[in-house]
């Protein structure tokens, strides 16, 4: 995404969207990086409808680890209805009386315990690519009777780790190495658990327990495997991974301080945002005013204090500490880069609130990069990245429907660059106005500091 923000796809950040009956074409340049992704769409909840796909880039030359074929395993929570018009009904409800929700797991599109059997041969060294693209539920993932080895994780090849399992947040995606048996006397079963850890333990609702095939021989019986308590496993952790381009860790230029916070309303579910107010769409996509106001666009306030901007200098090494102290998981996602991960730690009292504390964990010399971090209930994180990509306009998020309901951030990489090195396509500014959309001005499409028209923010204070 160098100099080509405006193909990122979020809708009144990067761009306006696609009215009905038009079209936009992206063009992804892919020779810098391959690996394992996803496309899907990013206005208001869409992702949840099915706008949603594995984007696999092959390696141009040889692969950095050998292996004889691939497979490939989607994970996604499904709900009942089209998310808008179940969001709806919720807001319309008073907060008190939001009834629990649960979806059901996906396994390559299909019902979880109904998908198409893994049909592999013995004796095969397979690269089995494992996505979770679904909007809302981490899947804990492994294969009984066989080790897996992580050599990817989004789009970040690693020095081969060795689990047992592996827990996938939504938008993440790994790569694992998975040796067949020298036998096909058998089949084998891979489960496939479905978590929501903001609702309660329901039997046969949460976590929902989905199993699948793993076919060595289509007449062979399944083997019999013991029961062995997660506890008892090892889970692949980004802090036991070392990424195989070994880049140290960062300096520290400047330090941003993110804290998920909510603010329940009279009716419907709550706010969310990452500090003082939720984001909110203004009414000119950020990218475009940051075009358009010469040299006031270096100045966060002209977007409007809805639009929740970070004005980052070109070459500056950022720390992200993010801090969840509340009683449900998140999962934080960079778009258009990765970042290393630094650190992970407990935060709040999460005994009084029947959750375990989590360890204090540390990155050593070469901290592992990836674009997506599970954020656990009562904990923090710390990331770097150095804001090397001029004019890049760069959301982060949690990756769930919580990015629409305001837990969503944009730093805004060297402005003045963006000015002086891009050109938006023709076709997005006549999207836009299709939309009766803005294309220029500040966040209120005005000039200057007049925000006039922009709806006011909601403070979460």
């Amino acid at each position: 995404m160098r100099n080509t923000s405006y193909y990122d796809g979020v809708g009144m950040v990067t761009e306006c969207g696609i009215p009905p009956g038009s079209s936009y074409t992206y063009f992804i340049e892919t020779r810098e990086q391959a690996g394992t992704y996803i496309i899907h769409g990013h206005y208001a909840v869409e992702i949840a409808d099915g706008l949603r796909a594995p984007f696999i880039i092959l390696d141009k030359g040889k692969p950095a680890v050998n292996y004889d074929k691939e497979l490939l395993l989607t994970l996604e929570d499904w709900g009942r209805q089209p998310e808008a018009e179940h969001l709806s009904h919720l807001q319309s409800l008073p907060s008190d009386k939001i009834p629990l929700d649960f979806k059901t797991g996906l396994v390559n599109g299909t019902n979880g315990n109904y998908s198409a059997p893994i049909t592999v041969a013995r004796s095969t060294r397979y690269r089995l690519r494992i996505l979770n693209i679904g909007l809302d539920h981490p899947f804990k993932f492994r294969i009984p009777g066989h080790k897996m080895q992580v050599i990817e994780a989004d789009g970040v090849n690693v020095e081969p780790l060795e689990v047992d399992g592996l827990n996938i947040a939504p938008g993440q995606r790994y790569s694992v190495l998975l040796e067949t048996l020298d036998s096909d006397s058998f089949n084998y079963i891979f489960n496939a658990t479905m978590v929501a850890d903001f609702t309660p333990v329901v039997k046969g609702l949460n976590p929902r327990y989905y199993i699948g095939a793993i076919e060595y021989r289509k007449d062979a019986p399944f083997k019999s495997m013991p029961l062995i308590s997660d506890n008892d496993l090892v889970w692949a952790d980004e802090f036991d991974m070392v990424p195989l381009n070994k880049q140290e860790l960062l300096p520290v230029d400047r330090v941003i301080e993110l804290e998920k916070r909510s603010k329940l309303t009279e009716y419907g579910l709550p706010l969310m945002g990452l500090g003082d107010a939720p984001h909110k769409p203004a009414l000119v996509p950020t990218m475009l005013s940051a075009l358009s106001m010469g040299d006031l666009a270096s100045e966060s306030a002209i977007y409007g204090p809805q639009s929740t901007v970070y004005v980052l200098d070109y070459q500056e090494s950022i720390e992200l500490v993010i801090r969840n102290p509340a009683l449900r998981s998140h999962h934080m996602h960079i778009h258009s880069r990765v970042f290393q991960i630094v650190e992970r730690g407990p935060l709040g009292n999460a005994t009084a609130a029947g959750k375990p504390v989590i360890a204090v964990h540390r990155a050593g010399k070469y901290p592992m990069l990836r674009d997506t971090m599970m954020l656990p209930e009562f904990s923090y994180i710390k990331v770097r990245f150095k804001a090397d990509r001029p004019g890049a306009v760069t959301p982060f998020q949690c990756h769930t429907g919580h990015a629409a309901r305001g837990m969503l951030v944009v730093f805004l990489e060297a402005p003045k660059l963006l000015q002086k090195h891009q050109r938006v396509p023709q076709q997005l500014l006549d999207n836009c106005r299709k939309m009766n959309v803005k294309v220029s001005g500040n966040g209120a499409g005005n000039s200057g500091y007049n925000l006039t028209g922009l709806p006011p923010a909601t403070y979460l204070k």
